[in-house]
């Protein structure tokens, strides 16, 4: 099980040693597009060309970095998108988040204020929702205050129906970022670090999903 907790520890990384798969493409790549073509086969690519080209392919400015991480789901497009359209529930699948209180009714322009789980150098974050496309399957947010060091950051994540996964139909979940590197710390630094809080996120959802999926044939959350 991830723990996320243990891992808020800017700026000393050097004990974070998860090579996942997404951390290595972002070794290997320099675009979206380039780490997904490492990630996924080619067939499931050239469905996504579209999606990665419009919402993961991020213009990079001096000082920041960007990376992508994905995560297979075995459930509908429905089933995940009820989650992670909730902008006022985050805790639903993300544990590390203790609270949320939201301001607005949950449409672009919303903020969102998440309090952490204790003990983590970072108490709170102040979020604003910039996209929430229920056809499309598209959020996007942008940190816009709190007392952690992701300054900048913007992270857009889109559920996409895919072919198979494992020879099933399942779902394809991308999430990709761009965020200032703190001082101190390297590009590649803050990619492990942001990659593994990510990926934690990420497989929390595909738990939360699957279970959904298995014990309601049309699941939904409760306010």
């Amino acid at each position: 099980m991830c723990q996320p907790h243990k891992l808020w520890r800017f700026p000393d990384f050097t004990q974070i040693r998860d090579q996942t798969d997404s951390i290595r493409a972002t070794q290997l790549a320099n675009s979206a597009s380039q780490m997904l073509q490492l990630l996924v086969k080619d067939k499931e690519y050239e469905c996504l060309k579209d999606v990665v080209g419009r919402y993961h392919n991020h213009s990079v400015s001096d000082g920041q970095c960007s990376s992508v991480v994905v995560q297979w789901i075995r459930a509908t497009v429905e089933d995940v998108w009820s989650v992670v359209r909730r902008f006022d529930k985050p805790q639903t699948y993300k544990h590390f988040i203790r609270s949320c209180s939201m301001r607005g009714d949950g449409t672009v322009g919303s903020t969102r204020e998440v309090r952490v789980v204790s003990g983590l150098p970072a108490e709170r974050s102040t979020e604003r929702l910039e996209i929430l496309d229920d056809d499309c399957h598209v959020l996007s947010l942008r940190i816009v205050g709190g007392d952690h060091r992701l300054k900048n950051y913007e992270s857009f994540t889109t559920v996409n129906q895919v072919c198979n996964v494992d020879g099933k139909g399942g779902v394809l979940v991308i999430e990709s970022y761009v965020v200032d590197v703190p001082e101190g710390n390297s590009s590649s630094d803050t990619c492990l670090f942001v990659d593994t809080i990510v990926k934690c996120n990420l497989q929390s959802l595909a738990h939360t999903c699957e279970h959904l999926r298995m014990h309601c044939r049309n699941p939904t959350l409760t306010d």
